[in-house]
C-alpha cells in the first residue's frame, strides 16, 4: 500500500496509541512507512525543523533593527522663563533629522525661535523664529563607512549566516531521523527472521517428536529439538523488545502539525530493499564535491563570517582617518511657502550658519590594535576555511568508500547466502535418508539465519552511510535530486 496515501491516516492512527504494541504476526497486514514518508512528516512538523526557520527570522529582524539608524528622526525641545513681569526667555528648538546612507551625511530641516530680554545674543532669533535646511557630512573619516553603515551591513551578510546555520540543523535532524529508521529497519528484519526460525524450529521439534513416539527417532533427537526451539525463543525475545525499541526511538521525529508527538503504529512496516543495491556512481560523488565547496553550511557560515570581519575592517581603517565634520545650514524667517519674506530674510547665500568639527588622536594606538586584531581574525578565518574544506571533501570521498566497501560485501554475503541454502537443502535431503543428525541441520539452519541477519544489518549500514554521505556534503538526498 503506498503510504503517502495513508500519512494523513497515519498521522490520526498513531495519535491514538500510547504506545508501540507487539508486532504483527503477518508482514503483508502492515502499512509500508517508507523514508520518503518519514522525510515528509518530518520536515513538515518536526521541532527542530520550525525552530531552525526562526534563525533567518531573528537575522531579518536584527537587519530591520540595524536600520533604524536611518530613521528619520524628529526632536523638539521649549523652554521658558517669566520673572517679575520681565520674560527672560522663550526658547522653542524643534529638528528634523534625516540620515543618509550616501557619504554618512545628515539632512537636517530645523525651526529655532529664541526670544526674551535675557536671551543669548548667539542664539537669539526674530519674533517669528528662524527655519533652517542644512547638511552634515564628515570630510575624513565617516565618509566612506561609519558605524551604523557597517552594523547595517553586517547585519545583512549574518543573514545568509543564519541561512547556513538553519541548513546544518535541518540536515542534522533529518540525518539522525535517516539513521534511526533504518536502524528500525534493521531490527525489523531480524525480528522476521528470527520469527521464521522459531516457526522452523517448532515444526522440526513437532515432527521428531512424533517420530521418537512412533520409534524412527531417538528421544535425544527430541531433547535437542526442544533446545533449539528454546534458543531461538530467547533470542526472538530480545529481538522483540529491540524492535519496540527502535520504533520508540523513530517516534522522537514524528509529529503532528499542532506539535504534538505521535508514535508509529502497530502496523508499520518499513520499506523492503533490493537485493541489488546500485552504487552511486562518480558523476554523483563529483556533483556532490562541487556542492559542497559552493553550498556547504559550515563553508557558507565561514565565508559570512569572512565577509562580517571585512566590513569590519573597511570600518577599522577608517576610524583612522582624522574626524573632520563640516555643516551647514541656509536660514529663514519664511514658516510656511504662502508667507511673504523680503529676500534679505529669506532662504539665500547670505543667510546660512556653518561649522566644522576636528579631532585626531595623536598615537591612534586603540585604532590600530582593533584593526589588528581584525586582520588576525581574518587570517584565522582563511585558514580555518582551507581546513574545512580539506576534511569536508575527504570526509565525502570516506563515505563514498565505504559504500563501495558494503555493496561488495553485500554481493559476497548474498553469494555466501545462497550456497548455505543449497547446504542445508542438501543436509535435510540427508536426513530423511537418514545420513545425516539434527545437530547438523540446526547447526546449517542457525548458521544460515545468522548469515541472512547480518546481510541485512550490512544493508542498513549501508543506508545509514548513503545518508551519511550526503549529509557529510551538506545536504540531503531530496534536495540533491530537485
Amino acid at each position: 500500500m503506498n503510504f503517502r496515501r495513508y500519512i494523513a491516516g497515519l498521522l490520526m492512527l498513531i495519535s491514538a496509541h500510547g504506545a508501540v504494541a507487539q508486532p504483527r504476526a503477518a508482514t503483508d497486514t502492515g502499512k509500508v512507512f517508507s523514508l520518503d514518508d518519514l522525510e515528509e512528516i518530518v520536515f513538515r512538523n518536526h521541532p527542530i525543523v520550525k525552530q531552525a526557520a526562526l534563525l533567518s527570522e531573528a537575522a531579518k529582524a536584527n537587519v530591520l533593527q540595524s536600520s533604524g539608524y536611518f530613521d528619520p528622526a524628529i526632536k523638539a525641545s521649549f523652554g521658558r522663563k517669566l520673572f517679575g513681569n520681565t520674560e527672560y526667555y522663550n526658547n522653542w528648538n524643534s529638528e528634523l533629522k534625516v540620515p543618509l546612507y550616501v557619504a554618512g551625511a545628515d539632512l537636517k530641516v530645523g525651526y529655532d525661535r529664541s526670544v526674551g530680554t535675557y536671551t543669548n545674543p548667539e542664539t537669539r532669533t526674530p519674533l517669528s523664529g528662524l527655519t533652517g535646511v542644512g547638511l552634515t557630512i564628515p570630510l575624513g573619516q565617516g565618509l566612506l563607512i561609519d558605524e551604523r553603515r557597517s552594523t547595517l551591513q553586517q547585519a545583512k551578510v549574518m543573514v545568509n549566516y543564519a541561512e547556513a546555520e538553519k541548513v546544518k540543523q535541518i540536515n542534522s535532524v533529518w540525518y539522525t531521523a535517516a539513521k534511526d529508521y533504518w536502524a528500525w529497519y534493521y531490527a525489523y528484519r531480524e525480528y522476521l527472521l528470527l520469527r521464521e526460525g522459531v516457526t522452523l524450529a517448532e515444526k522440526r521439534f513437532e515432527a521428531v517428536r512424533r517420530q521418537t513416539l512412533i520409534g524412527d527417532k531417538p528421544p535425544i533427537d527430541s531433547v535437542e529439538a526442544s533446545i533449539t526451539v528454546q534458543e531461538r525463543q530467547i533470542q526472538l525475545a530480545k529481538s522483540t523488545i529491540s524492535l519496540q525499541n527502535s520504533a520508540l526511538i523513530l517516534s522522537n521525529h514524528l509529529w503532528n502539525a499542532e506539535g504534538t508527538p505521535l508514535e508509529l503504529p502497530p502496523n508499520a512496516v518499513p520499506q523492503a530493499v533490493n537485493n541489488k543495491i546500485t552504487l552511486p556512481d562518480n558523476a554523483l560523488l563529483e556533483n556532490l564535491l562541487g556542492q559542497a565547496d559552493q553550498q556547504h553550511p559550515e563553508l557558507l557560515k565561514l565565508r559570512a563570517k569572512n565577509a562580517q570581519l571585512d566590513i569590519d575592517r573597511r570600518y577599522r581603517q577608517e576610524m583612522l582617518k582624522p574626524k573632520i565634520n563640516v555643516s551647514g545650514s541656509l536660514l529663514s524667517t519664511r514658516r510656511d511657502f504662502n508667507t511673504y519674506v523680503p529676500d534679505y530674510y529669506d532662504f539665500n547665500w547670505s543667510n546660512y550658519k556653518v561649522g566644522i568639527e576636528f579631532a585626531f588622536p595623536l598615537f591612534l594606538r586603540k585604532e590600530r590594535g582593533k584593526l589588528r586584531e581584525v586582520k588576525i581574525k581574518q587570517q584565522q578565518l582563511n585558514y580555518d576555511l582551507q581546513q574545512y574544506g580539506r576534511e569536508i571533501s575527504n570526509n565525502i570521498r570516506s563515505s563514498y568508500n565505504d559504500l563501495n566497501a558494503y555493496r561488495s560485501q553485500l554481493v559476497v554475503q548474498v553469494q555466501s547466502i545462497n550456497n548455505q541454502q543449497t547446504l542445508l537443502t542438501g543436509e535435510l535431503q540427508k536426513f530423511e535418508l537418514g545420513e545425516s543428525t539434527l545437530f547438523l541441520i540446526n547447526s546449517r539452519e542457525s548458521k544460515l539465519i545468522d548469515m541472512k541477519i547480518k546481510r541485512e544489518s550490512m544493508v542498513a549500514s549501508y543506508e545509514k552511510t548513503l545518508a551519511e554521505l550526503y549529509y557529510k556534503a551538506g545536504t540531503t538526498q531530496a534536495a540533491t535530486e530537485q
